[in-house]
């Protein structure tokens, strides 16, 4: 698809950011949306593009934001936490599993509301990129509320992508692992991420998966249909 209008949340930092270079060096019009006021303009400053700060878990801010986009044809659901609480899911504070729903799953949940009837309505091609995580595809025994959260962002992925068969709204969801931002410092290059994305949606593509992990994301699927204990899982198996 050609994208000309975009809008990207979480737009910052880490993916956000480089999606919007690489959509700003593409030629589309981007819209930029990030809680951090001060790192949304500084970023916006530096790609030419307009800026909406924006805290993904207010309904109201998502239903500002798609205003402020009328003509949008690409919406990157991107903004999202780690938490604090990486341990057991005992050992995470009621405090952080709200914090960490309401940014990664609030926010896909504020995003499709806000702009999925926008888009329905206008009736043209668009696409809607989620970002779930690795995490979200395959389970380890840590990982806090965020691994939890990127499970439900998934299943929020795959239940838009069902809804939308048969309209001119694509979805792709992509689950990156371990990527260079401020959730972490080591990791993928974002713009590596960023470019898979992109060639992800103008090829239809739902799902974006890191090389060396589709074989444990099916050695996960077996064990869940067959009741078979879970087990580490690990690049290559």
């Amino acid at each position: 698809m050609n994208i000309t209008n975009a809008v990207v949340t979480g737009a910052a930092g880490g993916i956000g950011r480089a999606l919007a270079a690489r959509l700003r060096s593409d030629g589309a019009r981007v819209v930029l949306a990030d809680v951090n006021e001060t790192a949304l303009a500084e970023t916006a400053a530096e790609l030419g593009a307009e800026a909406v700060r924006t805290d993904v878990s207010d309904s109201a801010q998502l239903e500002a934001l798609a205003a402020a986009a009328p003509e949008v044809d690409l919406v990157c659901l991107n903004a999202g936490i780690v938490g604090r609480d990486l341990g057991a899911p005992w050992e995470v504070s009621p405090e952080d599993w709200d914090r960490v729903f309401a940014v990664n799953v609030g926010g896909v949940v504020n995003g499709l509301r806000a702009f999925v009837p926008r888009l329905l309505s206008a009736g043209r091609p668009a696409h809607i990129l989620i970002t779930a995580s690795l995490a979200g595809l395959v389970t380890f025994p840590a990982g806090g509320a965020y691994a939890a959260s990127k499970h439900a962002v998934v299943a929020l992925a795959e239940q838009a992508a069902l809804s939308l068969a048969g309209t001119p709204i694509g979805v792709t969801m992509l689950c990156p692992a371990l990527v260079r931002t401020g959730m972490s410092p080591d990791g993928e290059d974002p713009a590596d991420i960023a470019d898979q994305a992109l060639a992800a949606v103008r090829a239809g593509t739902f799902t974006v998966v890191p090389d060396g992990w589709p074989a444990a994301i099916t050695r996960r699927a077996h064990w869940l249909a067959t009741g078979a204990p879970p087990e580490m899982p690990a690049a290559g198996q």
